[in-house]
């Protein structure tokens, strides 16, 4: 099979998007197939391109056998609504003419968000006679009207056109959580697909040494939970600042560590000036993640309180679950439901720092607890959500979408 990705988001850049998306080619490389990626140049969430990427319309380049092709990007931080619809719109375009110049594939695969790249992916569709799959970690404008960046009426309305515009021209649409699956099919969608989010339990194991890490922080004798990814609006992490706040004044050899970026993080960093019990870090390479991920005894995830996070479940979590780690979640909805299903945490009320900060302080005074929850979250993600699994998932996919002779020549078990 000759597999095309669209998408803006890939690595070198860290984030959701880009780990699922290179997870899953890498590993139908190493089984076989022809994977491409037609993306932009690395600049999410900084909205600066590293010096390699200068200068250029266009780059290609093989990445652990995965042929990259990036073109011109409009490059901004991740902050401003509108400089980000011009950010995706100058992907649109410029991947879709690009896209023209590369070879047909037998099935494309296109991300969203941001909502827009669906356009060339529907264009590229048609132009190039293959069939192709949306990706939908996240529905899109639904997200942006409840986050309250998206208001103007007539905006709205232009982008529910455009979304069922894309839904209706897409031959797959595929959901990564459950919630977003039921939502399209209460839509009347029946080309719906669940491919969830899934982690390398190979790279996330509870026997990664984070020790060295942790010494190397001076955080040897403190009670580490971690909090590793966008530092957003989506996220409430002003939550998370305030539990940290509150277990300050209990005296408590704790450190809440915040590692990332994003479009909220300075207003984070202003709101935790002086609080002892809290650490902010920048981003660390996708490299450096599971020996992060190792150094705490704890993992926090957060979510706003609205009703599109009741069908979520970050794809963060997951790690953490795989490295034997407990879960302090400050969550609703579909995950909270699964690290309850899993036993790998404590699950307690969105944007409501009290309730946060007792979970904390409860994995604290009992660490046998925060054994026993994360022994048990481990084992879930090795049963469920393996990323192996995600990309046999992936395969029966393609054969249902593959013409025949395609699927019969295809290497693995699309060929089966």
């Amino acid at each position: 099979m000759k597999l095309l990705i669209l998408t803006p988001y890939f690595p070198p850049e860290v984030g959701a998007p880009q780990t699922r998306l290179y997870e899953l080619a890498v590993r139908l490389v190493r089984r076989g197939h022809e994977v491409t990626v037609l993306t932009g140049f690395p600049n999410y969430p900084s909205g600066v391109i590293p010096e390699a990427y200068r200068g250029r319309v266009r780059m290609d380049e093989t990445m652990d056998g995965i042929r990259v092709v990036r073109t011109w990007i409009y490059a901004t931080p991740n902050k401003g609504f509108y400089r980000r619809i011009l950010n995706h719109l100058s992907f649109m375009a410029s991947s879709a003419w690009t896209g023209l110049w590369l070879d047909r594939h037998d099935l494309m695969l296109v991300e969203s968000p941001p909502l827009f790249d669906g356009l060339a992916g529907v264009f590229l569709r048609l132009v190039k006679r293959m069939p192709s799959a949306f990706y939908i970690a996240d529905l899109w404008p639904q997200s942006a009207v409840e986050l309250g960046m998206l208001r103007n009426p007539l905006l709205v309305k232009v982008a529910e056109g455009i979304e069922r515009f894309i839904y209706r021209f897409s031959d797959r649409l595929l959901a990564v959580t459950r919630g977003i699956e039921d939502t399209l099919h209460a839509a009347g969608y029946r080309h719906v697909f669940f491919l969830p989010n899934a982690v390398d339990t190979g790279a996330f194991h509870p026997e990664v040494d984070g020790s060295g890490l942790r010494s190397r922080l001076g955080l040897q004798d403190r009670f580490v939970v971690l909090y590793a990814g966008t530092h957003g609006l989506q996220q409430k992490l002003a939550t998370l600042v305030e539990a940290a706040r509150l277990l300050e004044t209990r005296g408590l050899p704790v450190t809440v560590l915040m590692v990332g970026d994003g479009a909220d993080k300075d207003n984070l960093v202003r709101m935790g000036t002086g609080v002892s019990t809290l650490r902010f870090l920048d981003s660390v390479p996708r490299r450096d993640v599971p020996e992060l991920v190792a150094a705490c005894d704890a993992y926090a995830i957060v979510l706003r309180d609205i009703p599109l996070f009741r069908g979520a479940r970050p794809c963060k979590m997951f790690e953490p679950m795989a490295a034997g780690k407990p879960l302090v979640a400050s969550i609703v909805g579909e995950a909270a439901n699964l690290i309850q299903e899993a036993e790998g945490g404590i699950v307690v009320p969105p944007e409501q720092p009290g309730p946060l900060a007792e979970a904390i302080e409860r994995l604290y005074h009992d660490r046998d607890l925060g054994k026993r929850l994360g022994a048990s979250g481990r084992r879930y993600v090795v049963e469920h959500l393996d990323r192996e699994h995600v990309v046999d998932r992936f395969e029966e996919l393609a054969r249902n979408l593959l013409p025949p002779a395609v699927a019969a020549a295809a290497p693995g078990a699309v060929g089966s």
